[in-house]
């Protein structure tokens, strides 16, 4: 009698996951036949409206700049997965602030293609369940674990559709009393931020051509708008013939080059100078990823072995520029950015990143901050190097160049980033980026021969103070050997 229990325990519990597999079948299927997903192999939609670049504010404390979308066409085919987005985006702040490509000029065509059984199909479920209601239904029907609950919410009752996505992160769906799906909220990983809460709010459904879908599309991340589209018109099962984006070229394999006696470039990725200082090495820039700090690390300590990676400066703090630094931390060194930028980093790289977890989560350590002023003097008798703060520089609040005054060298993020051929003359439209740089570089009387941008030109071309002030239309045209 007393082993009955146990016997008994197991089919009770099978009995239970078997009914809440059938509650969950059943609600997806009324869900899927009320928004017209069953039959559904391809979905089609057309809007407008703004995108956001996330990680690219003018300052910590402002929102990501804001870009017009003229037009927004995105086809999704479901079996199997692939995409296809075709947006056409214009400049919407003047003067622009902040990153993202800014400032664009005329119209900016952007295509972008997932291909059924690429590299990056596997992700494509999560990504587009944020985007159309019809693709969280073939999601969380396809899931092996998703669950159906009840709740109520400001009086209102929902169904809760929930099951772990690709990335390991818990995704939701709250479908109200319409069989209408609302909101979708699920994790993603940033080098930066680490788990990042990304939701879409969807609203104003209409039929579009015999198709349920939201008139009006938001998503966010962290509670920050990244995307707000207006649909304008939706069709099913269109011709879904997707070949993938071919891939960005490779970026250049890892090499050094030798500045001078103890200063190092390291490029194959975000350009990054490493400097022999007599108790330490001196990092400038921690830009990209873990993967791309790693290389920079290992080279570093090869070309100046036996001494630890005290100091590494950043630049700005656009993730892109920013998405190594975690990996400094873990490494022991201090971060040195401008005053502008105080608490962000301390608050950010304490975040938890457990959807993809790196060195410093592993072994966690205190974010170490060293902040400067207008301008500041990292020197050990031997090298020195100058940090400026960039005043009236649009592109970043908390921008620093540095300035090695031995070598005449310029190092510079997003002020001035070459195109793949020399500037030989003065475009039509001045970057107000290269034009701040230029204007710093005048007042504090530099003397360049050499400008090092974080974003190196494609041809590998040493790029001089020339160009720059070609770039910028400036009548005299000055180098540190010219005068």
């Amino acid at each position: 009698m007393l082993r009955r229990p146990f016997l008994l325990a197991p089919v009770a519990l099978l009995l239970t996951s078997a009914l809440a597999h059938a509650e969950s079948n059943a609600s997806l299927t009324d869900l899927s036949k009320a928004l017209g997903a069953d039959g559904l192999t391809s979905l089609q939609f057309s809007a407008a409206g703004f995108d956001y670049a996330f990680g690219q504010a003018p300052n910590v404390k402002a929102p990501w700049p804001k870009f017009n979308v003229k037009s927004y066409e995105r086809v999704i085919a479901f079996d199997p997965w692939a995409t296809n987005l075709q947006r056409v985006r214009t400049q919407f702040e003047n003067p622009p602030r902040g990153g993202g490509g800014q400032p664009i000029v005329g119209e900016q065509t952007q295509n972008q293609s997932v291909a059924a059984g690429s590299a990056n199909a596997a992700a494509l479920p999560l990504e587009l369940a944020l985007l159309a209601p019809q693709a969280f239904v073939k999601a969380a029907q396809s899931a092996a674990d998703t669950k159906v609950e009840t709740q109520t919410a400001k009086g209102r009752k929902y169904t809760v559709v929930s099951f772990t996505a690709a990335n390991k992160a818990k995704t939701t769906g709250w479908i109200n009393d319409q069989q209408r799906l609302e909101r979708v909220q699920t994790a993603v990983d940033n080098p930066v931020l680490g788990d990042v809460r990304q939701e879409t709010e969807f609203s104003g459904y209409r039929d579009f051509n015999g198709v349920p879908f939201p008139a009006r599309i938001v998503q966010k991340q962290n509670g920050d708008t990244v995307l707000d589209l207006t649909v304008s018109d939706v069709k099913r099962n269109v011709t879904a013939s997707i070949q993938g984006t071919p891939p960005a070229a490779p970026a250049a394999a890892l090499a050094s080059e030798k500045l001078s006696d103890g200063v190092y470039l390291i490029t194959g990725g975000y350009a990054a100078i490493a400097i022999d200082f007599k108790d330490r090495i001196v990092v400038l820039e921690g830009g990209q990823s873990e993967q791309r700090s790693e290389a920079v690390i290992a080279e570093a300590k090869r070309l100046i072995p036996g001494k630890p990676i005290a100091e590494v400066v950043n630049t700005h703090p656009h993730f892109d520029h920013s998405g190594g630094l975690r990996t400094y931390v873990a490494e022991g060194a201090t971060i040195v950015t401008h005053e502008a930028n105080k608490g962000f980093f301390e608050k950010a790289l304490a975040n938890p990143r457990t959807l993809s977890p790196d060195r410093l989560s592993q072994n966690p350590q205190k974010v170490k901050v060293r902040y400067v002023g207008a301008k500041t003097v990292l020197s050990d008798g031997d090298h020195v190097v100058e940090l400026h703060h960039l005043q009236g520089f649009s592109h970043h609040d908390g921008a620093l160049i540095a300035y090695l005054p031995k070598e005449k060298v310029l190092v510079q993020a997003d002020g001035f980033n070459p195109p793949p051929a020399p500037v030989t003359a003065t475009p039509a439209n001045i970057s107000p980026f290269q034009l701040g740089l230029a204007n710093n570089i005048e007042r504090l009387q530099l003397q360049v021969d050499r400008i090092i941008p974080v974003h190196l030109p494609a041809d590998g071309r040493k790029v001089t103070l020339n160009e720059l002030w070609t770039a910028v239309g400036k009548p005299a045209v000055r180098t540190a050997d010219a005068k």
